[in-house]
């Protein structure tokens, strides 16, 4: 059974407890949320050394990073890098979106170094083995599905919701489609004159998933990649099919994920976020950025995260990070752990906006060590403790008095915690 039907039948798991203990919630809400369809818990069974990771309303909001090859640059070994990095940095899930070398090795390679869900998008290898987008197929597609579920991917992205109904709410826009699987299928549509096979056969994924509790994210392949795009037809009637969709797979034990836009102006963002939650039943929303300008490339991780905080903190759940090669080129190490922080930060900053508990305790702590001029305490709240010690060892190395003060290079005697702090707390008290 799956975590979404053991749910339904009044059972808590073992991820559902685990899922419970490291959010601080009752595993009976938890679970009832399950049920509903309101929360995911993405865990192949397959996936032997997963850590269970809940998404949903009333959770922490929870990071994606996205890694993987290209046709251009095939190293796997640096991809493995990029997986560390984005761990390190605080990535809650991965997805593994190659589409150059061996696909089936580079994935069991991740699937077995990754204690987070791992998600991946099928089409690519469904391209890639048919070896042109006109003779791609369901069989092909089935085909590809199984080895990635016995394998022990947790999450798929799949573009469901593109139909042969987008053509015509295509014709004012400017991109008609920046989904490298939508493109796909658009393009298939439109050579065959025929209805998308994965729309068509939509419970032969269903039946699948449900044998290895795979998590469906189904795929805004309609999400706009400008903002003269976004909120269009086109967008909107996808969201209303896999609104449609999301129902046939809660009522199959099928848990499911909602994929969103894509680059949206910041006054739209809150709009987006209500229209999924209503015409996908408060299914657990996954946002790709959203992007509030079209024109911040190398800096698009920090627009992603402005666009990201406001989602989520109007009830987005699951935030893909953006990196700074963003429309630019495929990001190396350094930018998947620099994407992955920024996103965290839109992540913490919503959960604050949201109340959320442990959010809120993290950051007094922190105010509480900085009043004392705490440095260890600092370091271990700070979101990105591997970089706050570097640049205190910077600090230090280059001012070593500082090593023994209790101000920083920046105010030194100025300090305002030395110049008046009745409040402070002498080390050891």
């Amino acid at each position: 059974m799956t975590q979404l039907q053991q749910a339904k039948a009044g059972t808590i798991t073992t991820e559902m407890k685990n899922v419970a203990r490291d959010e601080g919630v009752d595993g009976d809400w938890l679970m009832k949320q399950v049920a509903a369809g309101e929360i995911v818990i993405p865990a192949n069974r397959n996936h032997k050394n997963l850590a269970a990771v809940g998404i949903g309303g009333g959770l922490k909001v929870k990071v994606n990073s996205n890694i993987g090859t290209s046709p251009l640059f095939i190293d796997v070994d640096d991809e493995m890098a990029k997986l560390e990095a984005a761990l390190t940095a605080g990535a809650d899930a991965v997805m593994d979106l190659s589409t150059g070398g061996d696909l089936d090795e580079i994935r069991r390679r991740m699937i077995a170094a990754c204690p987070k869900p791992l998600g991946t998008v099928p089409m690519y290898q469904v391209m890639k083995e048919a070896g042109d987008k006109t003779k791609m197929s369901m069989s092909i597609y089935m085909d590809v599905l199984k080895r990635h579920a016995e394998q022990g991917v947790d999450f798929i992205t799949i573009h469901a919701g593109v139909t042969s109904r987008a053509f015509g709410a295509m014709d004012s826009r400017l991109m008609k489609s920046v989904s490298r699987g939508g493109a796909l299928l658009l393009a298939w549509m439109a050579h065959h004159n025929k209805e998308s096979f994965i729309y068509e056969n939509f419970d032969d994924v269903l039946g699948l998933c449900k044998d290895y509790d795979i998590t469906l994210s189904l795929g805004d392949g309609m999400r706009p990649g400008c903002l003269h795009d976004a909120t269009d037809q086109a967008q909107l009637d996808e969201l209303r099919i896999l609104g449609e969709l999301q129902q046939r797979a809660v009522a199959e034990g099928v848990q499911v994920m909602i994929e969103g836009p894509g680059h949206v102006p910041y006054n739209e963002i809150e709009l987006n976020v209500i229209l999924q939650k209503k015409y996908c039943h408060k299914a657990p929303f996954y946002v790709l950025g959203p992007l509030p300008t079209d024109i911040a490339a190398g800096y698009d991780h920090i627009a992603c995260a402005m666009g990201g905080a406001l989602a989520a903190s109007k009830g987005a759940d699951f935030l893909c990070y953006v990196t700074p090669k963003e429309h630019i080129g495929l990001p190396n190490v350094g930018d998947v752990y620099q994407g992955t922080v920024v996103t965290k930060i839109a992540a913490h900053v919503a959960d604050l906006a949201r109340g959320n508990p442990a959010a809120l305790a993290r950051d007094h702590r922190m105010a509480v060590a900085r009043n004392n001029v705490d440095w260890i305490g600092m370091q271990e709240e700070s979101i990105d403790p591997v970089t706050f010690a570097e640049l205190r060892r910077l600090e230090c190395e280059q001012n070593p008095e500082l090593d023994r003060a209790n101000f920083c290079s920046m105010c030194g005697d100025f300090c305002v915690f030395e110049s008046y702090n009745p409040d402070k707390k002498e080390k050891g008290e």
